[in-house]
């Protein structure tokens, strides 16, 4: 990862990792659960020899960045996250007299928090992209889990995932690179379901082509050093 470059900036009460690439207009990359910055190595070193700059930081919760309560979900609100975005593009933009604003491109959590950053504050966004998570607005007559529970069942796994330190403790016994294997090779285009006698079978996880081993081991390293409860911290402010 020659072309990448890291760095640690005070933004929003976090110390943030942030990765970058390139010189240019800037594209904020914005990853997912269970991610971090990492996914968007090779999209970061594509754009850079286009004569872009690529900006992939770790989300609060997730990876390298420090500072957010883990043991506390109401701080991982769409609010608090899209706070530290501003903070974020208000460090690596160019101010004013040129625009101050960014592409971004988001998958997963980083692209509900991309969308939220485009409502909360439009004037920061040049365009977006967010790949595998749809626009869903807010409904005030009803709460995202109870929808999502009485339509997918409590084994649902962003049901599962509600109570804290439950999944985090079996997630402890199947292994961190067990459990990492899983989802990022997960590819049954119908709902995800961990049930309550055993999250994951124990068949043999084949990784994909675009998915090494070293990959993989990248991801345990983070996890292994922080735990869960941060990244899981997401889908317990769903309600808030």
């Amino acid at each position: 990862m020659e072309a990448i470059e890291h760095r640690s900036l005070s933004i929003n009460g976090l110390t943030m990792h942030v990765a970058e690439a390139g010189r240019g207009p800037i594209i904020l990359f914005l990853h997912g659960f269970p991610e971090c910055w990492y996914t968007w190595r090779h999209q970061m070193v594509f754009f850079a020899s286009r004569g872009y700059r690529a900006v992939a930081p770790d989300l609060r919760g997730f990876a390298d960045t420090t500072g957010a309560p883990a043991s506390d979900p109401s701080k991982f609100t769409t609010l608090h996250v899209a706070g530290d975005l501003v903070a974020l593009i208000d460090a690596v933009a160019p101010p004013p007299p040129d625009d101050g604003k960014v592409f971004v491109v988001g998958h997963d959590w980083g692209a509900v928090m991309a969308w939220a950053l485009c409502l909360y504050r439009p004037d920061k966004v040049k365009a977006l992209v967010n790949l595998s998570v749809p626009f869903s607005r807010r409904n005030p007559n009803r709460k995202p889990i109870e929808t999502l529970r009485s339509v997918y069942g409590d084994e649902y796994y962003i049901c599962r995932f509600q109570e804290p330190g439950k999944i985090e403790q079996e997630f402890s016994q199947i292994g961190t690179k067990n459990v990492l294997k899983k989802f990022l090779t997960y590819r049954n285009p119908g709902p995800l379901h961990l049930p309550k006698s055993k999250a994951f079978s124990d068949t043999e996880t084949s990784l994909p082509p675009w998915l090494s081993d070293e990959d993989v081991d990248y991801y345990v390293s983070k996890y292994d050093a922080t735990g869960f409860t941060g990244a899981l911290n997401y889908y317990r402010a769903l309600d808030m």
